[in-house]
Order: C-alpha cells, then structure tokens, then sequence
C-alpha cells in the first residue's frame, strides 16, 4: 500500500519546546544527536503535549533527555520560532505529518552536579553531550538549525551574561 503524503509546504508545523540549560561557567549542555551519522549537536528539545504548558514541556523534556531537574527556569523567548526539515527527512520524522518545528525556547540555569546528567535514558536521543560556549551554538548545529541558534543567542546570552555577572 503507498501512502501519499501532502506536499511539504501544505504541513503544519508541530509545537515543541527548545532548552537552552546553563552552568555556573555561563556554558550550555548540548548533545550529539544519536540518530546522525553527521556531526549534529543541539540543545534538548521536544513536542509539547496537548494541554501542557510549555514551562512544564521543558522540564519533562530536559528529565526524559539529560535526567537534568535541578533547573530554574530563567526566562523564555518572547515568541516562537519557526524552522523547516528538508526532505527527505521531513518524511520520515513524525509519519511525515510535518514541514518543520515551531518552537518555544526556555533558558534554564543548572544547579546540580555534571554526575546527574545521564544521556542514556529510556528513549535516549544523544551519544554525547558537552559544556558548550552558547556562541559557537550555530557552528556546531545542523545546517537548518543555525538560524535558530543565532535568533536564541540573542536573547539569552546577555540574559545569562547579566546573570553570571551578579552570581560572583
């Protein structure tokens, strides 16, 4: 049976939420996506649920990636932001139901120890993670994520500059 899907540019976009989470050193956790043979590093991400909050999204999405939940919430970017996955890739990721990802991103501090995070969870997405300078974000991201990045970096490295600023 063939399956025929809508052209990608008649797809919604599906709701997630991105995780920008910080450490003391004004570094961000970002991991090696397991499912790329490519060398894909993002930040933790995810599909917002019906009903859910995006706040509440972003825990449980840092929990089921990192095992992370000792966060506070720091601030959120004033509005979504929208990115496009290129075919065939769009075919393959979600049953083919979207063009892309409209997405809420959360900056979170880190208060706990680099011994709680634990990428090999339930349903792991990463191979590797690492304490990532947020500049070099966009370099390090997937071709059709860097915009994303540069757009966040924005917004939340002078918030986390201030932050880090009145911590010492």
């Amino acid at each position: 049976m063939q399956t025929h899907k809508v052209p990608l540019l008649e797809r919604p976009y599906r709701s997630c939420v991105g995780l920008m989470v910080f450490n003391k050193e004004g570094k961000v956790f970002c991991g090696q996506r397991l499912d790329n043979k490519a060398e894909a590093w993002q930040l933790p991400q995810g599909g917002i649920d019906d009903g859910e909050l995006s706040i509440e999204a972003g825990f449980r999405e840092l929990k089921e990636e990192t095992s992370i939940v000792n966060v506070e919430f720091i601030s959120e970017y004033p509005e979504w932001i929208y990115y496009d996955i290129p075919l065939p890739l769009a075919d393959n990721l979600w049953e083919g139901k979207y063009r892309g990802q409209k997405q809420r991103w959360l900056l979170f501090h880190f208060l706990g120890e680099d011994n709680e995070i634990n990428i090999h969870t339930k349903n792991p997405e990463f191979k590797n993670w690492v304490w990532l300078d947020p500049i070099s974000l966009p370099e390090k991201a997937i071709f059709f994520k860097k915009e994303v990045y540069k757009k966040i970096n924005q917004v939340f490295i002078p918030i986390l500059n201030n932050f880090n600023a009145t911590e010492t």
